[in-house]
C-alpha cells in the first residue's frame, strides 16, 4: 500500500516522538474509537510523518511559520491551547479546541510543507482537537486570509509541486486510482452503507434536519441520488448507458433494473471484482459489462452517459479530453448527467498547480473543478452544453458526518485489517477535512445535466 512519496518528506528516524506533555490526555479519542497518537511511527511506511524536519533551515522556517500561524489564529473563532497554558483565538468556552501537543514539531512541519504539514502533524499526534471537523471548518472559512497576500503570491516558489508521475496521463492514471480505491474493499465496507456508495447522498425531507440526520436514512438517500441522475439522463428500458467510474456497482445495478444495458468503466481492480459479484448476484450479468479501462479508450455509441464524482480524478489539464470523450460517444439526442464536487472559480485558478496533503495521501492527481470551468470547457471543446444543475453541498456534509461516525465506531475492525494508527488518523483527517469544506461553503457538490440542444435565441 503506497500512501506517501518522497516530495518534501523529513529525514527518517526510528526514534519515538516525545511523550505527551503533563496534563494532556487523549482519552476522549480512545472513547470515540480513534487511536491516540502512536508511540512509534514506522519510518518506512510513513517517511513524511515519522519525524518532523530538523536542522537550522527547518528551525528558522518553523519559527517563521509559527509566528504566521499564531498571528492568524488570534483572530479566528476557536481556541488554540498550548502546553504552557497559552490560549489563542477569539472563541469562547464552547468554541472548537485545537490542543498543541508538540508545538515545535507542528511549526517545523508547516514551515517545511505548508498545509501538507498541518495534516502530517495531526497524523503524527503533534496536535489534537475536541471536534476535528469544527476546527478545520474555521480554517476552511478563512482560507483566503490565513496567509498574507504577498506571501500567497510567493508560495509557488517554496511549496512542493505535483510529481510528474502523478499527472493523470494514461500511463499514470491506473496507479493514481489504485492508491485510493484498491486499498481494500473491506476498509470501505466498514464505513459505507449497504449500497457501497462513495459519493454524496441526497436525503429526503422525511429524514429531518441534515445536521442530525441518522445513519438509517443513508442507503435510501444514496439510491435517491442515483435515481435522480438516471432520471435526468433519461435512462429506462432499452437505454444504452455508459457509466464513467463504476464505484462498487450500485448505479449500474439500478440502471439495469430499469431495463438499460450498461457499459461501466473503472481503473480499480478491487471495485471491478466486487461490482461484478454484486451484479451477478442480482441477476444482471447479461445487462452490465464492467471494464477495467481508461475513459479515454471507450468506443461505441450510447444514449446516455452518467458519471458520479469521477471528474475530480481527471486532472485540470485533461478536462477537455474527458468531455470530448463523452461528446464523441453520445448518440444524437442523448443526455449526460454528472455529479461533481466543485470549488469557487477564483480558488480553483489560484490552486490549480498546487500540491496538497490530499494529493500526497488521498487522491494523487485529483483536482476539483468550478461550475464556471465545466461550462467553459464544454463550450470551448465540445457540442455539449450545461442545461441544469442542482447544488447539494449540505447533503455532502451530512454524508461525511455519517461516514466519519461509522469509521470511528469501526476503528478496531479497521486495525485488524492492517491499517495502523497513523493511517486511521490520516483517514479521519481526510473525512473531517472534506466535511469542513462543505460545512463552510468552500466546497459544493452539483448534479449537472448536459445535452446538445441549440441555445434558445
Amino acid at each position: 500500500m503506497t500512501m506517501t512519496d518522497d516530495n518534501g518528506t523529513a529525514a527518517r528516524t526510528d526514534a519515538a516522538p516525545p511523550a505527551h506533555p503533563a496534563g494532556y490526555s487523549p482519552a476522549a479519542w480512545g472513547a470515540n474509537g480513534v487511536p491516540a497518537s502512536p508511540a512509534t511511527i514506522d519510518p518506512d511506511r510513513w517517511p513524511g510523518v515519522a519525524a518532523p524536519p530538523s536542522g537550522l533551515k527547518a528551525d528558522v522556517a518553523g519559527k517563521a511559520a509559527g509566528l504566521l500561524f499564531k498571528g492568524a489564529v488570534k483572530r479566528l473563532p476557536l481556541r488554540v491551547e498550548y502546553p504552557d497554558g497559552t490560549v489563542l483565538g477569539t472563541g469562547g468556552q464552547n468554541a472548537p479546541v485545537m490542543t498543541m501537543v508538540r508545538p515545535e514539531a507542528f511549526e517545523n512541519r508547516i514551515g517545511d510543507n505548508g498545509l501538507i504539514g498541518l495534516g502530517e502533524s495531526f497524523m503524527a499526534g503533534d496536535w489534537e482537537a475536541s471536534d476535528l471537523a469544527a476546527v478545520l471548518e474555521v480554517f476552511a472559512a478563512s482560507v483566503d486570509t490565513l496567509i498574507p497576500m504577498p506571501l500567497q503570491k510567493l508560495r509557488s516558489l517554496y511549496l512542493p509541486r505535483t510529481p510528474r508521475e502523478e499527472r493523470n496521463a494514461e500511463q499514470n492514471t491506473r496507479s493514481n486510482i489504485s492508491r485510493h480505491y484498491d486499498l481494500s474493499n473491506e476498509l470501505f465496507s466498514n464505513f459505507l452503507d449497504t449500497t457501497m456508495s462513495y459519493s454524496s447522498a441526497l436525503f429526503p425531507e422525511k429524514a429531518g434536519p441534515l445536521s442530525s440526520v441518522a445513519w438509517d436514512f443513508l442507503a435510501e438517500a444514496q439510491q435517491a441520488k442515483i435515481d435522480r441522475l438516471l432520471d435526468k439522463a433519461g435512462v429506462g428500458q432499452g437505454t444504452r448507458l455508459l457509466e464513467i467510474g463504476t464505484g462498487w456497482g450500485e448505479l449500474a445495478l439500478r440502471a439495469a433494473a430499469r431495463g438499460a444495458t450498461v457499459y461501466s468503466v473503472t481503473l480499480s481492480s478491487e471495485q471491478k471484482a466486487l461490482a461484478e459479484s454484486r451484479i451477478a448476484e442480482a441477476g444482471f450479468a447479461d445487462r452490465v459489462t464492467v471494464a477495467l479501462q481508461d475513459y479515454r479508450a471507450v468506443e461505441g455509441e450510447y444514449d446516455a452517459v452518467v458519471s458520479v464524482e469521477m471528474i475530480e480524478a481527471v486532472g485540470y489539464e485533461y478536462w477537455p479530453i474527458y468531455f470530448q470523450t463523452i461528446d464523441r460517444v453520445l448518440a444524437p439526442g442523448g443526455k449526460v448527467a454528472i455529479q461533481a464536487i466543485t470549488m469557487p472559480h477564483g480558488r480553483m485558478l489560484a490552486t490549480r498547480n498546487a500540491y496538497t496533503w490530499v494529493h500526497k495521501y488521498i487522491f494523487p492527481g485529483g483536482f476539483l473543478p468550478s461550475v464556471r470551468a465545466i461550462e467553459g470547457v464544454t463550450q470551448q471543446h465540445t457540442t455539449l452544453r450545461v442545461r441544469e444543475r442542482m447544488g447539494m453541498g449540505d447533503h455532502y456534509a451530512a454524508t461525511l458526518r455519517l461516514w466519519e461516525e461509522r469509521f470511528l465506531s469501526q476503528s478496531r475492525k479497521v486495525g485488524e485489517l492492517g491499517f495502523d494508527a497513523v493511517f486511521q488518523r490520516m483517514w479521519l483527517f481526510y473525512l473531517c477535512y472534506s466535511r469542513a469544506g462543505f460545512q463552510s461553503g468552500y466546497l459544493d457538490v452539483q448534479q449537472i445535466v448536459l445535452d446538445r440542444r441549440e441555445a434558445q435565441l
